[in-house]
């Protein structure tokens, strides 16, 4: 038994009373956050290259609606769809993590979910089922290789997200075990996504879950059709662990406790719009909102140094470098006691621009996972006062008793309407998605 009839068996068979109730809650709370973080990104335009060009390419069958579309704009093919909204979703940075895979789970798997539903008139439990095998499955990849793929240039959300959005798919469309097993390794061959981005502020990792999606879709449609992909996908010789980070991974890494330690239960969601791997110390630099401050250091794991730490990071080139700057993110949030969207629309401001000159960091190895570093602090006033300000992990994590709160607060701004907020959540109900998939058009 390879890992991807492991995975294939697993979830074609899942029903409904396989899923404990709180990993439905979780799920459900996952689709609301990413949905919410799409319709956000898509009244900014964060995402309209991307749009621009599903409209484009997926025209010739309406089969699935872009999140935020006006009135009267026509639907496209499933994977365009899917690629739009797998980009919407992860525009902003704003949409969820998972800790130990240092994966963005939703946004390659539930805009799958959603498409997928759309074009074959499913209803949501069989959408929610479907996203539950999704986000399951794209976890336990990245965790299987805490930051193995980041290490190597590689966007893990990208590398991993592209199998799990094929299983997603196969399982909406009906397909067979050997069916799906070829999906998974079609899959594979397009599992990616470069980190380079990191040295030039361009913004390509916004594209990754849209690729990954996409892909996703492909895949399943090529493999119902008789393409055949290799079952050793994941473990094999040149799998996606051998060949994307020159190791094997035993498969065990992935399969152990599959259907009863849920993995998406331990997603993170996130209270800013920018890098999980500051969220922590953005937490404690709120404690200094206020303060007189002339210099502070940060302390930062070693697996987070090198994407958001380093020469140059002070003054970000663009918006989106900015969301991955932790001197720049973190005087903005002292300065104005907030990050949201709106923060990285300036990144010229004096006043920031001039606490972050002065934003150290101090590299220490904490254990554990990076996204899931505490957040520390030391600030010196101007009057040489000492400030120490500390968390012990960032807010929205699953041990947080407030996130179902934080969720609901997050996706009504994001969403505009409680009702929209309200159809979302009552989505294992729906005999059909049509309600959902109208409180995602344009308002």
């Amino acid at each position: 038994m390879t890992v991807a009839r492991e995975l294939a068996e697993w979830a074609l068979g899942l029903d409904v009373e396989d899923v404990p109730e709180a990993v439905r809650h979780a799920a459900v709370r996952h689709v609301l956050d990413g949905l919410g973080c799409a319709v956000a990104a898509a009244r900014r335009g964060a995402a309209d290259p991307a749009v621009q060009t599903a409209r484009e390419l997926g025209g010739g069958r309406p089969e699935a609606t872009i999140i935020g579309r006006p009135p009267g704009a026509a639907r496209v093919t499933r994977a365009e769809a899917a690629f739009a909204n797998g980009v919407l979703m992860h525009a902003l940075d704003f949409d969820d993590t998972h800790a130990g895979g240092l994966v963005h789970a939703s946004a390659p798997v539930v805009p799958v979910a959603l498409a997928e539903a759309e074009a074959l008139g499913r209803t949501g439990s069989e959408l929610l089922l479907a996203a539950v095998a999704g986000l399951e499955t794209v976890c336990r990849l990245g965790a299987a290789v805490p930051h193995g793929f980041h290490a190597r240039g590689l966007h893990a959300t990208a590398a991993c997200g592209v199998l799990a959005a094929a299983l997603t798919a196969s399982r909406l469309r009906g397909l067979s075990v050997a069916e799906t097993v070829d999906a998974l390794g079609i899959a594979g061959s397009q599992a990616g996504g470069l980190l380079e981005f990191l040295n030039t502020g361009a913004s390509t990792k916004q594209l990754h879950p849209g690729f990954a999606a996409r892909g996703g879709v492909l895949a399943a449609s090529l493999a119902s059709h008789g393409a055949s992909g290799p079952g050793s996908v994941v473990e094999g010789e040149y799998g996606l662990y051998g060949a994307l980070l020159g190791r094997r991974v035993p498969p065990a890494a992935v399969l152990d406790g599959l259907g009863e330690r849920w993995e998406l239960t331990r997603i993170t969601v996130k209270p800013y719009p920018a890098c999980q791997l500051m969220h922590a110390q953005l937490d404690a630099a709120r404690q200094l909102h206020g303060a007189d401050v002339a210099s502070i250091t940060a302390e930062v794991h070693p697996d987070a140094a090198s994407i958001v730490c380093g020469d140059g990071k002070e003054r970000p080139r663009t918006s989106y470098d900015a969301k991955f700057s932790l001197p720049w993110s973190v005087a903005a949030m002292v300065v104005d006691g907030t990050v949201t969207a709106a923060t990285y629309d300036e990144i010229d401001r004096p006043d920031v621009l001039a606490l972050a000159a002065r934003v150290g960091t101090e590299v220490v190895a904490f254990g554990g996972a990076a996204a899931d570093q505490p957040g520390r602090l030391r600030a010196v006033t101007r009057d040489g006062a000492e400030i120490r300000a500390e968390v012990p992990r960032s807010g929205g994590g699953p041990d947080d008793l407030g996130i179902d709160r934080l969720v609901r607060d997050k996706a009504l701004a994001n969403l505009g309407s409680a009702d929209s907020v309200e159809r979302i959540l009552s989505l294992p109900d729906l005999t059909t998605i049509q309600p959902l998939i109208k409180a995602l058009e344009e308002q």
